[in-house]
């Protein structure tokens, strides 16, 4: 395997990037399925069907996408 002949600066660059990269998806994902969530809940609850769902969804997706900039800036 590559990682055998890597030295310890770099298995810890590449570990550090791929953790990186899992928690850009991690994020993008829950942001995505918590506005579907909040949105399903509330057109049940107030009976607006399809409305609060796609507003919502909308919204965990323009939020996704501001947690995935803020997060490269981090990095």
């Amino acid at each position: 395997m590559l990682v055998n002949f890597m030295d310890k600066e770099d298995r810890k660059a590449l570990s550090t990037a791929w953790a990186q990269m899992l928690q850009l998806g991690i994020t993008a994902i829950a942001c995505i399925i918590c506005g579907i969530l909040i949105g399903y809940w509330l057109d049940r609850w107030l009976g607006t069907t399809p409305w609060l769902l796609l507003l919502f969804s909308l919204l965990g997706c323009v939020a996704a996408i501001k947690a995935m900039i803020d997060l490269a800036k981090k990095i």
